[in-house]
C-alpha cells in the first residue's frame, strides 16, 4: 500500500486514483494533512504515514494525507470511504474506525476532540486560497455532532504511553473542523457506513519535527505515534467492551 503524500496532486487531477485500503480485511483509516500555511510539513501527515500498514487487534491501519483545501479534502475522504467494487460486487468493508488527525501548532498536548461544529471561519487562507467567513458546513445539517470513539479513554490510553493528552471541546473552525463535522455527518447520514465509529485528534509540534522558534510537545514523533496506537487500540477494545486498564488515567480537559 503506498501513502499519498501528494494529496492536492490527486484532489486536482479527476482521473488520478485514489490508493485503495484492504479489500476484505477489517481496518482502520487514519488520515493527516499536507502542509499549510507556509510550513514545509505537517506532523499530522508524518504521523498517519508512521502508522500506515500496521497490524493492530485483527485490523490493518491504512493511512492517506488530506489536502487543506475545504474544496478538496471531503471529497478525497469521500473517495477513501467509498466501498470497492469488482465485477459489479462490493468487496471491501466500511472501516471500522476513522481517526482523522491535524496539527493544532499553538497545543503542548494530544487533543482528542469531542465536538465538531457546523461552521467555518477561516482565519487565513487554505492552500488554494480559499478563506470561507461565517458558513456552514453543511447548510441544514445540525448546529454540532459529537464524537462517537471513547475520547476520554483514548486520551488516557494516549496519556499512559507517557505523550500529556486532553479531551479537547473545539476543533476550531478551519479545515481540520470541516472534516470532522464532514465525517461524522457521513457516518450519521450514509447507510452504508452505519456503525462506524470516528473523531478528530489534534497534535502538536513534536519536539524532534518542529521548525525553529515554534510551540511545540516535549514528545517526539514517536511517541505521539506509539501513543496514538495506544489510542486506536483502546477503541477498538471499546467496540468488544473491554477497555484497557490505562484507559481511566487521569487527562487534562480543554474547553
Amino acid at each position: 500500500m503506498d501513502f499519498n503524500v501528494r494529496p492536492s496532486d490527486a484532489a486536482s487531477q479527476p482521473g488520478q486514483r485514489t490508493p485503495s485500503p484492504p479489500a476484505d480485511k477489517p481496518w482502520v483509516l487514519v488520515t493527516g494533512f499536507e502542509a499549510f500555511a507556509g510550513d514545509l510539513r505537517n506532523p499530522s501527515a508524518d504521523l498517519a504515514q508512521s502508522l500506515h500498514g500496521q497490524d493492530l487487534a485483527g485490523h490493518t491501519i491504512y493511512s492517506a494525507c488530506l489536502p487543506v483545501s475545504f474544496d478538496d479534502a471531503l471529497p478525497m475522504l469521500d473517495r477513501l470511504l467509498r466501498p470497492a467494487t469488482t465485477a459489479g460486487q462490493t468487496r471491501r468493508q466500511p472501516p471500522t474506525l476513522v481517526i482523522c488527525t491535524g496539527l493544532a501548532a499553538n497545543r503542548l498536548v494530544l487533543s482528542f476532540e469531542r465536538v465538531a461544529i457546523n461552521w467555518t471561519q477561516a482565519r487565513i487562507p487554505d492552500n488554494p486560497g480559499q478563506q470561507p467567513l461565517g458558513t456552514a458546513v453543511k447548510k441544514a445539517g445540525p448546529a454540532a455532532y459529537m464524537s462517537n470513539l471513547p475520547v476520554a479513554a483514548m486520551a488516557g490510553a494516549a496519556s499512559a504511553q507517557g505523550v500529556l493528552a486532553e479531551v479537547s471541546l473545539s476543533a476550531g473552525s478551519f479545515v481540520c473542523n470541516q472534516v470532522f463535522y464532514g465525517l461524522m455527518w457521513r457516518i450519521h447520514r450514509r447507510p452504508a457506513l452505519r456503525g462506524v465509529r470516528g473523531g478528530f485528534v489534534h497534535l502538536p509540534w513534536p519536539v524532534d519535527l518542529a521548525p525553529s522558534g515554534a510551540t511545540c510537545s516535549s514528545a517526539t514523533l514517536s511517541d505521539i505515534s506509539r501513543a496514538t496506537r495506544a489510542a486506536i487500540a483502546c477503541a477498538l477494545h471499546e467496540g468488544d467492551g473491554q477497555l484497557p486498564a490505562q484507559a481511566g488515567k487521569r487527562i487534562l480537559t480543554r474547553k
